[in-house]
């Protein structure tokens, strides 16, 4: 018994300094890097992506294949691994503007915060502000509003990811050389500068008249230099060379964002990926280029819980990474792209209790359109309606874009899963602001609407996925790369390493 005990303590031992040797090695490995700077950087950032969202669009590829594995997406193709915690200095589980801080700083800092320290007294120097100073031309672009949390921690420094007016203000103060993707929130301040509807920052719920308006921060940035390009004939026209633009998509949905991409309109819309095409067009010279594109309504899909929506919004993501790919391939020795995301969003997971270890991924693909454009139908119904609400109805837009209780499409509904959805559809054409006080009425639909919100989960769970959280979660974050230097990104480390490493290779 002793030998055996012995032998037992003999491997932990063994066991911890073969993992303290590798942490030592990652540590010194990345502090005595003396290899080239990379002459083009992309930093990809998908937002609320952990590894369950980018997996599911594996997992569903693959059922569209009739595969029972998955087909890999661009970004699983980048050879160099690692993972990251993305706690922040004030809360175990992050916020967006504390994570893209630490992700464009290396600084930890509070919730809410954008480029400054923990007391938002002292501002933080950037990956991006850096990568100007030394001649690179940058490029910011997500799929949301350009001045959110995640692209304003690239080149604002405020105390509060709410104050959308001076965040703006600091677009332009930046000089950066390219914008682009969704608008600008409040480019008219509000005297305040501060958001009152928390939902608006996800692009659901209505906006308040302005009032006290201050001087517009677009007119501003025209003063500045830059230009801005709204239409899809003016974006088409764009070139190599052109410089301080600010590319708007023609076509924006809540929170002035781009739609999402399984509501967009190919001939009317501008997608991430042809966005991030341009960049490298416009951006690419002889010094070199720092580029950070955001999926930024993985997150959003992922707050209410729609799989289907955080499906497309991971492959329109993925066809961003697939540009960027295109030309690694042309210049793969000059070359960086780091894949990441700032945290994990509704707790996503490729199993359900209720379907046990069944998966049938391929019924996502009768979701036609997104919550967020469903439940503008509702809310349209109940409008025209007034009062003479009928139950059938829910039940048939329900059917006509989701596929639930389509028995051809294998979605027959069970009648638990039936009384769901009615309830739902009473409580959304009874629906009082005083509901969402009610613990019971939050942890069923969070702030959403009901029938929406139901109608998601359950054919998330018919596909074999759960949720757990309507809100962020602290699971590690995938870091994926490839090219110059990627070897600085292996391993498990903090958020705040990545631009530490990332600034040791371009200073």
């Amino acid at each position: 018994m002793f030998r055996i005990i012995k032998s037992a303590q003999i491997v932990l031992i063994a066991v911890s300094l073969l993992l303290t040797s590798a942490v030592t090695a990652q540590t010194s490995k990345q502090s005595e890097y003396k290899g080239a700077a990379p002459k083009y950087i992309f930093f990809f950032i998908g937002d609320g992506m952990g590894l369950s969202q980018a997996n599911t669009a594996e997992a569903y590829l693959g059922a569209l294949n009739k595969s029972n594995g998955i087909q890999k997406l661009n970004l699983s193709s980048l050879p160099k691994q690692g993972f990251y915690t993305t706690y922040a200095s004030d809360r175990f589980i992050t916020g967006s503007a504390a994570a893209g801080t630490a992700l464009s700083t290396g600084g930890k800092t509070t919730v809410n915060t954008i480029g400054m320290d923990a007391k938002r007294q002292k501002p933080l120097k950037t990956i991006a502000e850096l990568a100007k100073e030394k001649g690179y031309k940058v490029g910011i672009v997500s799929s949301v509003s350009i001045d959110h949390a995640t692209p304003a921690a690239f080149y604002a420094h405020q105390p509060t990811r709410n104050m959308y007016y001076n965040i703006s203000l600091d677009l332009s103060k930046s000089g950066f050389n390219y914008f682009a993707g969704g608008g600008f929130k409040n480019p008219e301040g509000d005297g305040k500068h501060i958001e009152k509807n928390s939902m608006a920052n996800f692009g659901m719920g209505e906006s308040k008249e302005l009032e006290d308006k201050e001087p517009n921060s677009m007119k501003i940035a025209e003063k500045r230099g830059y230009r801005f390009v709204n239409t899809v004939k003016d974006f088409k026209k764009l070139k190599k060379g052109d410089d301080k633009i600010i590319s708007i998509a023609p076509n924006l949905s809540g929170g002035s964002a781009l739609p999402y991409f399984i509501d967009q309109n190919g001939k009317t819309d501008i997608s991430l990926a042809e966005f991030t095409k341009k960049g490298i067009e416009i951006l690419d010279n002889k010094d070199g280029f720092f580029m950070m594109v955001e999926g930024g309504k993985i997150d959003w899909a992922c707050h209410a819980n729609d799989a289907a929506t955080v499906i497309q919004e991971v492959l329109q993501f993925d066809n961003a990474v697939a540009e960027a790919l295109k030309f690694y391939n042309k210049h793969p020795e000059e070359t960086l792209i780091l894949v990441a995301g700032d945290h994990e969003t509704g707790g996503m997971a490729l199993g359900f209790s209720g379907s046990h270890y069944s998966s049938d991924f391929a019924v996502l693909q009768h979701q036609k359109l997104s919550y967020e454009a469903f439940s503008d139908l509702v809310k349209e119904y109940k409008k025209t309606k007034e009062g003479n609400y009928k139950v059938e109805d829910g039940l048939a837009l329900v059917k006509k874009h989701f596929g639930l209780g389509d028995a051809e499409k294998g979605l027959e509904l069970s009648e638990f899963e039936l009384k769901q959805l009615k309830d739902a559809f009473e409580k959304s054409m009874n629906y009082k602001k005083e509901m969402k006080k009610d613990d019971q009425f939050y942890l069923l639909y969070g702030s959403y609407d009901p029938l929406t919100i139901t109608a998601c989960h359950i054919l998330s769970q018919k596909a074999g996925i759960g949720w757990t959280s309507f809100s962020h979660t602290a699971a590690p974050i995938p870091i994926r790369s490839i090219g110059v230097g990627s070897d600085l990104f292996v391993g498990f480390y903090d958020n705040t390493d990545v631009p530490k490493n990332l600034m040791k290779l371009i200073e």
